[in-house]
């Protein structure tokens, strides 16, 4: 009969729209879930040193050494390379503040820096002369050392050890990059800092 096929008719238009508005519906849906920005963390790369290229860009162009120490075994070294140092804020302010330089507390090869000789002789352990220098003795791992030159011409050296978060690491890179330790007490330094990471 006539009302048969018009209603049988009917029920295929409407499953045929009904998948019709699904589909759309999915589309929309997945459209909208990639065109909104997802909340990620930038990362950058720091560009790194070596100590005696550091040594000799410090020369020509002064600027601070920023230099991590670390070790392979050490996983907070390896905690800090992944979530600090990759850390756009962070690298922005290493590439462009100061030289930074990676040094491998325990390596073996012999190192010119400030006009003398370091190498691994083992007397510290494992630990290399250049390395025992730098943290004054106090070797735990990591730890980073800035270098700067001082109102009076000497080379200063600030060992900070333990992992920095980002938040942190900022805080400590920019009392140096901006010679703040040159008219600010740390505590005073701290408590009017204002950084970009949350």
């Amino acid at each position: 009969s006539q009302d048969e096929l018009t209603s049988e008719l009917l029920l295929k238009t409407i499953e045929k729209m009904r998948k019709i508005i699904f589909a759309t519906l999915i589309i929309l849906a997945t459209w909208n879930a990639n065109s909104q920005e997802k909340p990620t963390t930038k990362t950058a790369d720091v560009k790194w040193y070596t100590i005696q290229e550091a040594e000799q860009l410090m020369k020509k162009f002064p600027r601070p050494l920023f230099i991590d120490t670390y070790t392979d075994w050490c996983g907070w070294c390896k905690k800090m390379d992944k979530d600090t140092f990759t850390h756009a804020v962070i690298t922005d302010l290493l590439n462009n503040k100061f030289y930074p330089v990676k040094f491998d507390a325990e390596g073996k090869e012999k190192v010119d820096f400030l006009g003398q000789t370091f190498i691994n002789d083992g007397k510290s352990g494992n630990a290399h002369q250049l390395a025992v220098a730098l943290l004054q003795g106090q070797l735990s791992y990591p730890t980073v050392v800035f270098l700067y030159t001082q109102p009076d011409g000497k080379i200063g050296v600030s060992p900070v050890p333990g992992y920095k978060p980002p938040k942190d690491m900022e805080l400590l890179l920019s009392f140096f990059a901006d010679r703040n330790y040159q008219t600010k007490t740390w505590e005073d330094f701290q408590k009017s800092f204002k950084g970009k990471i949350q």
